[in-house]
């Protein structure tokens, strides 16, 4: 049995923030519904990467990682006779998954003010860039703009540089795979407290808002007052010597910050001179610029001689907070995910067989699984309509 099994929720969102939802509720059951525009389908077909470098809309891996265990359905919302389908859809769907531009929803019969006078029980959750009421100048927004206006920006790297720009974030996506994450948590949360209410509801994600929440203590200090609120980057900073060091091949990211971390550190570099004109609690009380820079400068010659998996291991057995900064090569070949079964072999009918992820968390009764690869464009259109009410009447769309 899957944890979702028996929802069926339509999916309206035509980008990664959307469809990273909709993959989350599919693999964990539910019946997503994926509505495209008939002939060239999803946005996100044409991303890379690319197999084979083709514009072929089948051959987009970011596509097929985000649609698995979904049914496409081609079908022009814009138009009467597409919203008249897609108004039967919804009489038998559980949620709705959207993420275009405020305002659109109303324009295919969803107006999250009135959508429950007509849908009762339908959960409607939207995501966009910084809510259904942003200002003007926020109506439109890609991830790196909201990365910078949740306040990440000013906190990566650890170990900032004041006099370079802030960072990006990592990958393309950051911010659609963290909004998409939490719109599924809530999509969820309404469907199960449905059962006890017995009506849908209306759920406003803000991405600037989600990243915000995924910001560390040093935002919530300044919330509850216990530390000045400012927009120095300096704020950001914890002042210890964690940082990226290149290793013998790769990186390592390595986190100081209390005098157990330090005796650590000390049995692993073998107890070196330096170490001892350090007073013990250094790392809470007396982290200076100079005793820093110092630690760091010892840490980056040893972490250069070292393989990065075999220094992170040998740390951790000793208590010190290292790790190997991994890339994709790496990933499915750590003990941990294979233990896991994190990765799992799917056969798409055009990409072929391929390594895909799974979830980052198992539920023991009913884990999610990739049961089926993304669909083709269109692939469930005839079957899907073919059931709606009245379908013999209505035609194609």
């Amino acid at each position: 049995m899957s944890a979702l099994q028996n929802f069926v929720i339509i999916e309206l969102a035509e980008s990664v923030a959307g469809e990273y939802c909709g993959k989350l509720l599919a693999d964990f059951g539910a019946e997503i519904i994926k509505i495209e525009k008939p002939g060239c389908g999803s946005p996100t077909r044409t991303l890379g990467p690319r197999v084979a470098g083709d514009a072929h809309p089948e051959r987009s891996g970011l596509f097929a990682y985000l649609n698995t265990n979904k049914a496409s359905v081609t079908l022009d919302v814009q138009n009467a006779t597409g919203v008249a389908m897609l108004a039967k859809l919804l009489r038998r769907a559980d949620a709705v998954i959207d993420d275009h531009a405020p305002g659109w929803l109303a324009g295919v019969g969803l107006d999250p003010a009135e959508f429950q006078e007509q849908y009762a029980r339908l959960v409607l959750c939207a995501i966009t860039p910084f809510g259904q009421a942003p200002p003007a100048d926020r109506v439109n927004a890609e991830d790196l703009t909201i990365f910078q206006a949740s306040g990440w920006g000013y906190h990566t790297p650890s170990g900032m540089n004041d006099e370079v720009p802030p960072l990006k974030g990592a990958g393309r996506f950051l911010v659609s795979y963290e909004a998409g994450l939490e719109a599924a948590m809530c999509v969820t949360a309404c469907l199960h407290g449905r059962e006890e209410t017995g009506r849908g509801r209306f759920i406003d994600v803000s991405k600037q808002a989600v990243m915000a929440s995924r910001v560390d203590y040093v935002l919530g200090q300044m919330v509850a007052g216990e530390m000045d609120v400012g927009t120095s980057r300096t704020a950001f900073d914890l002042w210890g010597p964690a940082a990226i060091f290149a290793c013998r091949e790769g990186f390592a990211y390595i986190w100081l910050s209390d005098p157990l971390h330090w005796k650590g550190l000390r049995q692993l570099l073998n107890d070196p001179e330096w170490m001892r004109e350090f007073p013990e609690h250094w790392l809470e009380r007396e982290a200076t610029p100079e005793r820093v820079a110092t630690t760091r400068k010892h840490i980056a010659a040893w972490l250069r001689t070292q393989d990065k998996h075999e220094a992170a291991a040998a740390a951790q057995k000793l208590g010190v907070m290292l790790v190997p900064v991994n890339n994709a090569s790496d990933l499915p070949h750590l003990p941990q995910y294979r233990f896991r079964e994190f990765f799992k072999e799917v056969d798409h009918p055009v990409l072929g067989r391929a390594l895909y992820p799974t979830v980052p968390y198992k539920l023991s009764a009913t884990p999610a699984r990739i049961v089926t690869p993304a669909p083709l464009l269109g692939q469930h259109t005839d079957m899907k309509l073919a059931a709606l009410p009245g379908a013999a009447t209505i035609g194609s769309a």
